[in-house]
């Protein structure tokens, strides 16, 4: 058997990529977006490095990628993580090998904070980002409306341990 492979997310790998967005979304609680954006919409809106796929057979099984917090300079070193499971492949510890490779080459490029807003019935999520070194550092009540439902946002944090801050 193959061993599973992580490499940079390539523009090719949109079709696959987005299916498994497309099944994130389909849970109800792994984002408030309702619809695959376009590949250029999805594009710009996330840093250009740090886009990661995981891979065995030629087949994209998770993703994962950053996107920045805000667009002052201030906050260039903070990033928010997405990480994505195809459904068939979850609990095999993919988020884990995607959220190492990822933490490892955001601290290569001098980010020194990623962040995550989780909702609280996304236990997977949460327990991965515990066991990946984020902390909990607050919730945001009724901060976003899915389908006629307030749905609350558990914030995490993860401080680089070698980025000097």
């Amino acid at each position: 058997m193959k061993a599973i492979n992580i490499r940079s997310m390539l523009p090719e790998d949109w079709g696959a990529v987005s299916k498994i967005y497309e099944e994130g979304i389909a849970t109800g609680f792994a984002t408030f977006e309702k619809e695959i954006p376009a590949y250029e919409c999805w594009n710009k809106d996330h840093l250009d490095r740090c886009r990661l796929v995981a891979e065995k057979d030629n087949k994209i099984l998770g993703w994962a990628a950053l996107s920045p917090v805000s667009g002052r300079c201030v906050y260039g070193g903070v990033a928010e993580v997405s990480v994505y499971i195809g459904t068939k492949n979850r609990g095999m510890g993919l988020g884990k090998l995607l959220m190492t490779h990822l933490i490892d080459e955001s601290e290569a490029i001098g980010l020194w904070t990623l962040q995550s807003g989780i909702f609280p019935e996304n236990e997977g999520s949460i327990i991965l980002h515990k066991k990946m070194g984020f902390r909990f550092i607050g919730k945001r009540e009724r901060v976003g409306n899915l389908d006629g439902v307030w749905k609350d946002n558990l914030l995490f944090e993860r401080r680089s341990t070698i980025v000097g801050i």
